[in-house]
């Protein structure tokens, strides 16, 4: 699992070592995410499947796409689709995935690159592998999170956010046995790139087995952590966990996954809950279903945006 990786992890930044003043969550729930096809038929698992919305909030829904070695010819994509009243965050393990939206967004991520799109009022988007990928086939494997926006948010001009992994803040724990990618928000004193409406944060750490991380965790947000690959333990109790896996977790300031296998890759989320109605239906994320309504009227009436020429 490339992502972003170093040579030598005892160089990075450390985070802080673990306070025995703070509170380690407990874990409430842990559930497997189901497998399923996404767009023109690209396997996923969604992650997010089974459990309620008021342990996700600000987070809506989150697919994992592959991890999937594909044929020459086999790579698919999405189909050009509306989206409103949320943000899409994409970010790319192996693989390449190109992204062009009405907005004049886009571009071209792969190994350890995040596209964070704000669809805000309206937009319009496809992703897809590019052509040389079609032809050649290879390794695809990636995530895709859907951040709530607040009420006072929904209707702002979309925008795009290109992320390349290279700007990510890289960090270990203090012994070197976890290699931390902060990719949005703090973890103490380290701030991540990613520019967010709803305040959150995102991680993507790799625990060597027999090694333990603790993450300072704001006592506010929520959290979250799903496995992409491996077998570990998560909370104060030591709960295994494995790839596929959601841990949902209690209240607390600090967030503790341990290695019991090689290759433990976690996705960390968190984030202040907005703690409004959430209505939500297709690519469309409001607040009642009177604001999905005109959303799908503004959609048929060519109001989200213009598919661009090719």
């Amino acid at each position: 699992m490339p992502a972003v990786t170093v040579d030598n992890v005892l160089a990075l930044p450390k985070l802080a070592a673990a306070d025995p003043t703070r509170s380690v969550r407990r874990v409430r729930s842990v559930t497997t995410a189901p497998s399923g096809y996404e767009g023109e038929g690209f396997p996923v698992r969604r992650a997010f499947a089974g459990v309620s919305m008021a342990d996700l909030d600000p987070f809506i829904h989150m697919d994992q796409m592959g991890e999937v070695d594909y044929a020459p010819g086999e790579p698919r994509g999405t189909s050009w689709h509306p989206h409103r009243g949320f943000e899409t965050v994409t970010y790319m393990i192996d693989g390449i995935v190109e992204h062009q939206d009405s907005n004049g967004g886009g571009g071209v991520i792969t190994n350890g690159d995040t596209q964070w799109m704000t669809a805000g009022r309206g937009i319009l988007h496809i992703e897809r592998p590019p052509e040389a990928l079609v032809a050649s086939g290879g390794l695809f494997h990636g995530l895709q999170l859907w951040v709530n926006l607040p009420a006072k948010d929904k209707l702002i001009q979309p925008r795009y956010q290109d992320i390349r992994g290279s700007s990510v803040a890289l960090l270990s724990s203090p012994d070197g046995g976890a290699l931390v990618r902060l990719i949005a928000g703090d973890l103490g004193e380290h701030h991540g790139p990613g520019s967010t409406y709803t305040p959150i944060t995102i991680v993507h750490a790799t625990v060597q087995p027999g090694a333990q991380v603790d993450l300072p965790w704001r006592a506010d947000y929520n959290g979250l952590v799903y496995v992409l690959s491996g077998a570990g333990t998560v909370g104060t109790e030591g709960r295994p966990i494995r790839s596929g896996q959601l841990a949902v977790l209690g209240a607390g300031d600090t967030i503790r996954v341990a290695g019991t296998s090689p290759g433990l890759d976690v996705y960390v989320m968190g984030g202040r809950p907005i703690g409004e109605p959430v209505a939500h239906y297709g690519p469309f994320v409001m607040n009642t279903k009177a604001e999905l309504i005109i959303a799908f009227e503004d959609f048929q009436a060519g109001r989200l945006g213009v598919i661009p020429a090719a």
